[in-house]
């Protein structure tokens, strides 16, 4: 299966809301979806010749930090900081299933 923006989008609401946790709107998921593909074309992490050697769990805390600041940057953003660990988690979540 390939990975799907959209399906994504899904994937991080239902996590979300089975957490009690509101839905966003799919603009919003998106723009953190975004921000998590830059902390890996950042990181060099989406080159093809990388080792596998990190597991997503050594670099999940750099991710929340790195998106949680890039929201901070971002005015229009509507995302609460205390979602985004669980925004993180379920987008990897949902990258390992299609995989």
């Amino acid at each position: 299966m390939e990975f799907d923006e959209l399906r994504a989008v899904a994937f991080i609401n239902d996590r979300l809301q089975e957490a009690g946790r509101n839905a966003y709107p799919e603009d919003e998921v998106l723009n953190v979806i975004d921000m998590i593909w830059d902390f890996y074309e950042e990181n060099g992490l989406l080159d093809l010749d990388t080792e596998e050697d990190d597991s997503d769990d050594d670099i999940e805390p750099d991710m929340i930090d790195y998106v949680t600041r890039m929201l901070r940057k971002d005015k229009g953003a509507s995302i609460d900081p205390a979602d985004v660990p669980l925004m993180v988690r379920a987008e990897v979540d949902y990258e390992d299933s299609v995989l």
